[in-house]
């Protein structure tokens, strides 16, 4: 496969474009963090997920790109990068010793794509992780709940719980758990991940930054943006009270406030599938260029072929 070369001018406006977008993410979090303020909203893609927001500020080109010029160097302690003479990129060895872990991505999130969207969820996962639960035991105590806790717990008897998300549905109370149509674990993901879920599309950005550093770290931070646009009416429908954070509620309790949550589901899942499929594409150049490594038998030094452990990155514990 051929390799893309990048200039220095070219790659360094890359660079500078994605550092500035992403500090108007990072920045405000580091800020908040410093000074002990919490955000239930705006926190949780840095405290849930485990990229860091230095890890997602550093730009990378991604697979089948190669930086040139003096500023290549600094790719020197970028993992999973090398650097010689001719310039900085991926190491060519990379994708055998991951090609196990970029399979188990692609599965999923090609089993997710090909699906059809549930659209009548609710957001009730929110309003069961809280089912029963007193004032003290809310896992966002500061903000008090929208109806209270009778009539929180009310909306969850009066509705059909079904959760398809695993991360999700293991945060459920105890007394929730049976009220779910189905009992979604880590091993059957592939089975149960569908486009329509609002935590199936946040983790876009988690398949991205573990497809690291195959894609371009564009990718990961076009991911992370959805994501933060998901978080936000994940919450907005969640059953807290957060109008002092500026965030009017998604009544899904209501006709209306169910009308609103389907359209937005609607909404994500098909800017998800855009992503989706880019990510597809990652896989695929990576597990291309696998089969090719592995044919020859040797890696791109010309030495003996030293296949390790993969790192297995799709644990999934990162709540």
């Amino acid at each position: 496969m051929r390799t893309e070369t990048l200039p220095e001018h070219l790659w360094r406006s890359r660079q500078a474009a994605h550092e500035e977008r992403v500090d108007g993410w990072t920045q405000p979090f580091l800020r908040r963090r410093s000074l002990g303020v919490a955000n239930p909203v705006e926190d949780f893609l840095f405290t849930y997920y485990s990229y860091r927001p230095a890890e997602l500020r550093r730009w990378h080109p991604g697979l089948g790109v190669r930086v040139t010029g003096p500023g290549a160097a600094t790719f020197a302690d970028f993992k999973g990068y090398v650097v010689t003479a001719a310039g900085a990129q991926v190491d060519p060895s990379l994708p055998l010793r991951r090609a196990d872990q970029v399979r188990r991505v692609r599965r999923l999130v090609v089993s997710t794509a090909g699906r059809a969207p549930m659209l009548g969820c609710f957001g009730l996962h929110e309003w069961a992780m809280v089912y029963h639960q007193a004032p003290d035991e809310l896992r966002h105590s500061s903000y008090p709940l929208r109806l209270g806790s009778a009539a929180t717990d009310a909306v969850v008897d009066g509705h059909r719980v079904t959760c398809t998300h695993h991360d999700a549905f293991r945060v459920f109370t105890a007394e929730a758990r049976p009220r779910n149509t189905v009992s979604p674990t880590r091993a059957s993901q592939p089975e149960y991940e569908q486009p329509g879920c609002l935590h199936a599309t946040m983790d876009c950005y988690k398949w991205a930054y573990h497809l690291a550093p195959f894609a371009p770290a564009e990718l990961v931070a076009d991911c992370f943006e959805l994501a933060r646009e998901v978080r936000v009416v994940d919450m907005r429908a969640a059953p807290y009270d957060l109008t002092s954070l500026g965030l009017a509620p998604i009544a899904i309790e209501t006709p209306a406030g169910k009308a609103e949550y389907v359209d937005a589901q609607r909404g994500f899942a098909a800017r998800a599938s855009g992503l989706r499929a880019r990510l597809v594409d990652v896989c695929d150049q990576a597990l291309e260029r696998s089969a090719r490594l592995g044919c020859s038998g040797t890696s791109s030094a010309g030495g003996e072929r030293k296949v390790r452990r993969p790192d297995d990155l799709l644990d999934g514990e990162e709540a």
